[in-house]
């Protein structure tokens, strides 16, 4: 997670999001896999860069660097709303049951700025929050 550069600026801006789905159901373990690859979808198509992304059953930490030009709030409101909107479409049949209303995320997220860290540091800090 170095230092990145763009026409005028150098920057090194990383976040750390946590969000849950919809009344913290555990849901997210059966579609992983297609929740992982639109999350990788969604960061390349926004630019952000990808740094470690952590899927539990109830949760998901998502590390990320961006652009300054890129507040965090608009960050995990595109994050959020694209991911749900695709869940949605491939695994209706399975969310239904769980899910209503058309919702998939809480409203509520956490972010913080992750500074410069490596990814193994990441994946140590994953570990020990766990049970969040």
């Amino acid at each position: 997670m170095g230092e990145k550069r763009s026409n005028h600026t150098v920057y090194n801006v990383n976040y750390h999001f946590v969000w849950c789905p919809k009344y913290r159901h555990a849901i997210l373990e059966p579609i992983e896999d297609s929740l992982d690859e639109c999350f990788q979808k969604v960061c390349n198509e926004y630019d952000y860069d990808l740094q470690s992304l952590h899927i539990s059953p109830d949760h998901v930490h998502l590390f990320l660097s961006a652009h300054p030009k890129h507040a965090p709030s608009k960050i995990v409101r595109t994050v959020k709303s694209i991911t749900a909107r695709k869940m949605w479409e491939q695994h209706e049949s399975f969310l239904e049951s769980y899910l209503w209303g058309g919702g998939f995320w809480e409203e509520s997220y956490y972010v913080g700025t992750a500074g410069t860290v490596s990814s193994e540091t990441i994946e140590q800090y994953i570990e020990r929050t766990e049970h969040v």
